[in-house]
């Protein structure tokens, strides 16, 4: 599949560098033609005969028409990003320059780039395993330390090198057992079943833990979305200006001030929490405020995290086991958080709400903001992060080991029932082809399509 899909002998171009006016813009080129159309443009030096890794200044020119004074980065193939011959020219960050660059090059003999081609050669040329080149994505979108060290985890290899040892280890044995087929009539056993036994459960705990890992990749690399809800003026939009250190919220004495929602991102320990403001729930008639609060309802049902907070010296354990009814079936992570503690009193509140498991804040002088958002960062990850170690961050991914683990376990009954070599084969099989769909050992043009189109063009 792969030596079909690799068979392109055409030269692409495009802008690497965002759309916009800046200082330069970078144009890439990878191909077969890539030095011969850029030769046609650079009078300077023949750039045919300059070392690979070189940079090179001079004019670029349509004939006798200048386009830019630029500097050419030359990358010889095999020793580039692509595996082909790849050429960086950064001119001036003109839109209207980099546009005359391009036509001109295109004019030439390239062509435009479609997204993520330049890494979709990479692939196809072996420089890049599939996860790897997905995990270059995932860092040109990273927002917080945490995803960026995840994606450059992945792109060094990391989760490719926990799927390759699990996939070589299964094709020996898969390759002995192939092996009794052909000696059948001899009743003899290649592939020792004590052995066999022990690569399936290490195979097993390894896909349990990656399987296990996605939830925190998810947060890593998508966020949190943390629903503020409890009643008008419960301090829901003072804690929101707190958490953010701004007065994004308006905040009055007046209940129901907030009518709609109000959404914000803040950074906690590499996490990024989509705080969501919410309109007081309670009883109402007037329209607007209704509006709010089935907004509100709407919001804490989509949210992955809770914070029910509420006044401690205005609701009484009664109202607060009510309402923490109401948070349960939504069946949603939750915090209850006990505010205006510094009127009633922090001893007086926990002895008002013993057994509740509240967390008690003063959102107005800032009083214990700094535990609270450790506790929303422990409630989501459950424990330090380690992006150091293997985590699964891509819903693709995620999928495809489900299936792996379904395998595993098919093979593992296989054994547990002395099924014959060649059933268990199959199973091996399937078991093979997910773990090599992950990686792109396993593939279709179709598919692969899908997941560079995601990527943004010139990368």
């Amino acid at each position: 599949m792969l030596g079909k899909l690799s068979g392109w002998d055409d030269t692409i171009v495009a802008l690497a560098t965002p759309n916009g006016v800046g200082a330069i813009g970078v144009i890439r080129l990878s191909g077969p033609k890539t030095i011969a159309i850029v030769n046609q443009l650079f009078p300077s030096k023949d750039l045919s005969k300059q070392s690979s890794h070189t940079i090179h200044v001079g004019f670029l020119k349509d004939g006798d028409k200048v386009l830019d004074e630029v500097v050419v980065s030359l990358f010889k193939n095999p020793k580039s990003y692509t595996g082909e011959d790849v050429i960086e020219i950064s001119c001036h960050g003109s839109p209207f320059i980099q546009e005359q660059v391009i036509n001109t090059i295109v004019k030439h003999g390239a062509r435009l780039a479609k997204p993520g081609e330049f890494t979709q050669r990479a692939f196809l040329k072996g420089k890049l395993d599939l996860t790897q080149a997905e995990a270059v994505a995932d860092l040109i979108a990273s927002n917080t330390e945490a995803s960026q060290k995840t994606a450059l985890h992945n792109i060094r290899g990391g989760f490719s090198t926990v799927l390759k040892e699990l996939r070589e280890q299964l094709i020996t044995f898969s390759a002995l057992i192939e092996l009794e087929l052909d000696f059948s009539q001899e009743d003899v056993e290649f592939a020792d079943r004590t052995k066999f036994y022990e690569l399936i459960h290490r195979s097993q705990k390894v896909t349990t833990d990656l399987l296990q890992s996605f939830q925190l990749g998810n947060v890593i690399k998508n966020g949190v979305s943390v629903a503020i809800v409890g009643k008008p003026n419960a301090g829901k939009s003072t804690l929101l200006n707190t958490l953010l250190n701004e007065n994004r919220a308006i905040v009055s004495e007046i209940a129901g001030t907030t009518r709609d929602t109000i959404e914000e991102v803040i950074n906690i320990n590499g996490i990024l929490f989509r705080l969501i403001d919410t309109a007081g729930i309670r009883k109402s008639i007037d329209a607007i405020e209704v509006i709010g609060v089935e907004k509100s309802m709407e919001k804490m049902q989509q949210a992955d995290l809770v914070l029910y907070l509420f006044d401690v010296n205005t609701e009484s354990k009664a109202e607060l086991e009510t309402a923490l009814l109401q948070v349960k079936q939504q069946n949603k992570s939750y915090l209850l958080i006990g505010n205006k503690v510094d009127v009633l009193g922090e001893e007086e509140a926990q002895q008002k709400f013993y057994g509740d498991g509240v967390f008690f804040i003063a959102a107005k002088s800032n009083k214990h903001i700094d535990v609270l958002k450790e506790r929303l960062v422990d409630k989501v990850v459950q424990g330090t992060i380690q992006t150091e170690s293997t985590i699964v961050t891509n819903a693709r991914h995620y999928t495809a080991l489900q299936e792996v683990e379904k395998s595993l376990n098919d093979i593992k009954a296989g054994l547990d029932n002395q099924l014959p070599g060649d059933l268990l084969a199959l199973d091996i099989r399937r078991c093979l082809h997910f773990l090599g769909e992950i990686t792109g050992e396993i593939t279709n043009e179709d598919r692969l399509d899908y997941i560079f189109s995601k990527f943004c063009i010139g990368k």
